[in-house]
Formats: C-alpha cells, structure tokens, sequence
C-alpha cells in the first residue's frame, strides 16, 4: 500500500529591509546555503526547500497559506537571521495550520573577533531576532518544535530529520481511516473511545462493516490467486507442521491467504488504512484472521485487536513516521500477557492471540495451525517468531472522557531466557523503565491500556511532539521516573499539552 506522499518542508528566513539591500542579499544567499547543506547531509527523510526572505506581513502571510494549500508540504521551518519584528507574523501564524520547528542557529560559527564591526552584528543577530519571533509564538500559544544549535552540526540535523517524522505523521493523521470489523470486545472499557472527539482531534475516521460483508469480499477471492499467495508463504516462511497431515496443513493457511488477499481489496477499494477485528463476531469467516492480519501490518496496515481502533490508528500513524527509516527494527500492536516475576530477570511477555506484525522479527519465521479456544472457528495459522532485542517505546492512546491521554514508556526488550516451545504465537519479550516495578506501577497510575502501538525506531521525544501538535497530554515514563512526583503530576496535572 502507498504509505506516505512524497513531502517537502519550507526554510523561511525572517529579516527586515531597515538594514539595506546588501543586508538582505547575504541573508539570502546564506539561508540558501544552509538549505543546500541541509540537503546534502544526507540525514534528513525529506527535502527542505527554499523560500525568500520574510519582511513584511504580506510576504508572510501568503507564504503561509500557500503551505496550507501545498499537499506535498508537510511543515515550515522558521529562521530569523536578523532582526524580524514578530508582529508582522501574527497574522501567518493565525492562519497557518500544519507543523512548525523554530529553528535557532546562526549562520556563522565563530565571533570573528578581529573584524566585527557593526554591520556585521546588525546582519548577523539571530540572536536577537529569534527571541523576538520566539515571544510572539508564545504569547500566541503557537505549538512548535524548538531546535538549538550550529546548522552543520550532525546533532542538529538528526533532531531536524527526526522532527521531520513527527511532522508527517501529524499530517498524515487527518488521513487515517480506520475499518471496523464488528464492533468492541463486550464490557470492555478501555478499547472503546469518543469516535466523534478523535476525528476533531486527529482527524481519523472510524467506520464499522457488518463481517459478512468483509467475508463476502474474502468468499470473492479466486482460488488460483489464493494458491498463488500460499506459495509465496511456502517459500518465504518456515513450514512447522508439528505432526499435522501436510495436506489439511496447507488448507488451514490458504484460508489465511484468502482472508489476507480479501481484506486488503476491501480496504483499498474503501480507502481504508487500519482494521480492527473481533474474535466475537466472525460471521462467515472461517478462521479468526491470524497469518493475514500479520501481513497487513508487515505491508503498512494499522492494526488494533477486540475493536481497539485507538491502536489501529496509532500503529498505522507510527508505521507512516517510520516508513523510509533505515535499518528499521519494526513497529506493531502488541498487547502485555504475562509477567516473569523472579528477582533480576523481571519482564513482561508480549504477543497477542494471532497478530504481531513481523517486522519485529529476529531470525526464522515460521507458520503454524493451532487451535483457538476463543472464536469457535477452525485452528488458524499465524506467523511465529521472537522479536529483537534493542530500546523500543511502548504507548498508550487513552480517553479520559473529558480528554485523551498519550502514555509513552521506554522500554528494554530482551530475549526470552528459556524456549517456549507450546506457546504459537509470535512474541516480544521487554522490561519498562526504570525498571518493573516502577514502570509497570506508573503505567498502571496513568490508565495505560494492555494493548499498545510499539515501536523500536520511534522516540518518545517524537511521540510527544506528536501529542503537543495534536493538543493533547503525553505522560513520559522513563528512567528518570520517580512515582512520588508521578502521582504529584498526575494530581496537579502538571503534564504535557499541546494548544
């Protein structure tokens, strides 16, 4: 599926005409500079491009609207190389409506200290001016990133490349939709959710489908492209019978195939890009979806399990902020199962029934048909794999009723210590920071929910920055996590808003 546009982000450069032209043909040439530099690193996910100086209200006014009407634009990036009278972007900023990062640099490294003079000063006060601009944000409420520091600096373009990522997945949050199959897991709490509240708020659409009508759309599916599908997962995949006929074996995984091939034409055909299932209400469909569901997620697919279209959405959202990354570990829905309590080797098993997204995986993946005790359809086949090691993020989307919650935890994912050779599902295996019990009693404190939208690629800094441009709480929960100020935070809601 087609997981992001390809987009582009606006360098605008704030300055005056009090100085002179010269003045302003040096900030020209060096915002363009900068700009080609940026381009050249090679750090960053998508192309900055140019735009001329900003000295008057017009100027940026227009160029803002004109950033709101580009769908390849998916954020500005702001720079006062001199002096810029804030007042004149109030009126930009009052209309603009897609990402900001104030970026804070100057052009020069060195103080040249045996040629400064005065016309350099007045040419060169980012100093000065993006104090300026920055006090008009504020006093605006205007959400921003803020990045600090020499432009050619590495650390300064991996923190642009990864505000880039953010960037995009606000933008393309508003074009999340997300199909339901059936509805929410019955008595349920916290996989429901205000549906009309999200789409204000993140712009996602929600819609639920009868089952039948998405198993009419699988019953569709031709058989000679279904055996061309298994054939593929025959080449791909491992093939773990475990004493069961080879031929019954393979009919069980072409169900998977049929269900694979029939969902994602509906979801194209719908222009859908996350589906929920629910293990109680299949319909007519022959297997709780297992191997497909995997598939859909390894192709881009949100996916959120028992009617949790919050997940669907957030692993959808996270995947698009990854899509491109290099040496990408993975990201998929995840759900917490049980605990290993014994002292030093604290953790916590996390799979689902069927649906880990093998992206994850480390090493071999295998197929396997087992049964299901919940559903009351035939054994289906999933994906079977152990995830890799490494520093993830686990988060939590919560409705609070009168608000949403994003919970972010760091998290230590580690293998398994022993085999877990009865156990068919793919599985992660990881430790919360600080460390158990502090993790899993804060995770507890804030309302996190059992299933999470996972990532190894993603931060929690971009993650929260994500929050803040959606206006909406994130609560960090980290090595530096100390439950006495949690509860204090929780209490006084000293968290982190957005406008």
């Amino acid at each position: 599926m087609k997981t992001q546009l390809n987009y582009k982000f606006w360098f605008c450069t704030g300055s005056q005409d009090l100085y002179g032209d010269e003045c302003l043909e040096h900030v020209a040439a060096h915002s363009k500079e900068i700009v080609e530099t940026l381009n050249k690193s090679g750090r960053l996910p998508f192309e900055v491009v140019w735009k001329p100086t900003m000295i008057t209200n017009e100027v940026i006014r227009r160029t803002f609207n004109e950033a709101n009407n580009d769908p390849t634009c998916a954020g500005v990036i702001t720079w006062m190389h001199t002096f810029s009278p804030a007042k004149s972007w109030i009126l930009g900023h009052q209309e603009y409506r897609k990402p900001l990062c104030h970026l804070h640099t100057q052009y020069n490294r060195e103080i040249p200290y045996a040629t400064m003079d005065m016309d350099f000063m007045n040419e060169n006060q980012a100093a000065h001016g993006d104090r300026e601009y920055a006090h008009i944000l504020s006093r605006m409420g205007i959400e921003r990133k803020t990045i600090v520091g020499y432009w050619q600096d590495a650390e300064v373009q991996e923190k642009l490349a990864s505000w880039m990522r953010t960037a995009v997945g606000v933008v393309e949050s508003s074009h999340i939709r997300v199909m339901r199959v059936a509805d929410n897991m019955r008595n349920v709490a916290v996989t429901e959710g205000d549906k009309v509240e999200a789409q204000l708020k993140f712009g996602w659409e929600v819609d639920a489908y009868p089952v039948n009508e998405i198993a009419e759309a699988v019953a569709a599916v031709s058989q000679s492209d279904t055996n061309a599908l298994v054939d593929e997962y025959y080449s791909k995949y491992d093939i773990c019978l475990e004493g069961r006929d080879p031929e019954e074996f393979k009919k069980h995984v072409a169900v998977q195939a049929q269900i694979e091939l029939g969902f994602e034409r509906f979801l194209e055909e719908k222009n859908y890009q996350a589906i929920v299932t629910h293990f109680g209400d299949l319909g007519a469909l022959q297997q709780l979806p297992g191997l497909a569901i995997q598939r859909l997620m390894e192709k881009g697919y949100g996916f959120g399990a028992e009617g949790d279209w919050k997940v669907a959405a957030m692993v959808r959202l996270m995947k698009i902020m990854t899509t491109g990354m290099k040496n990408a570990k993975g990201t998929s829905m995840l759900e917490d199962y049980t605990y290993n309590l014994v002292k030093g080797k604290e953790g916590i098993i996390q799979a689902h029934m069927l649906e880990v997204c093998p992206t994850l995986a480390d090493g071999p993946i295998q197929i396997k048909v087992q049964p299901l005790s919940m559903g009351d359809r035939e054994d289906p086949a999933r994906l079977v794999f152990q995830s890799k090691e490494g520093k993830g993020i686990a988060t939590s989307l919560i409705d609070l009723g009168n608000r949403f919650r994003l919970i972010i935890q760091d998290v230590d994912c580690k293998k398994v210590e022993k085999p877990l050779p009865k156990l068919p599902t793919a599985i992660n295996f990881w430790t919360p920071q600080p460390d158990f019990y502090t993790g899993t009693e804060a995770w507890l404190l804030a309302g996190g929910a059992h299933h999470t939208a996972f990532s190894y690629d993603l931060t929690a800094e971009q993650m929260g920055d994500w929050a803040a441009a959606m206006g909406i709480e994130a609560v960090y929960i980290d090595k530096d996590t100390k439950i006495r100020d949690f509860k204090r935070d929780l209490a006084l809601g000293n968290l982190v808003y957005g406008k």
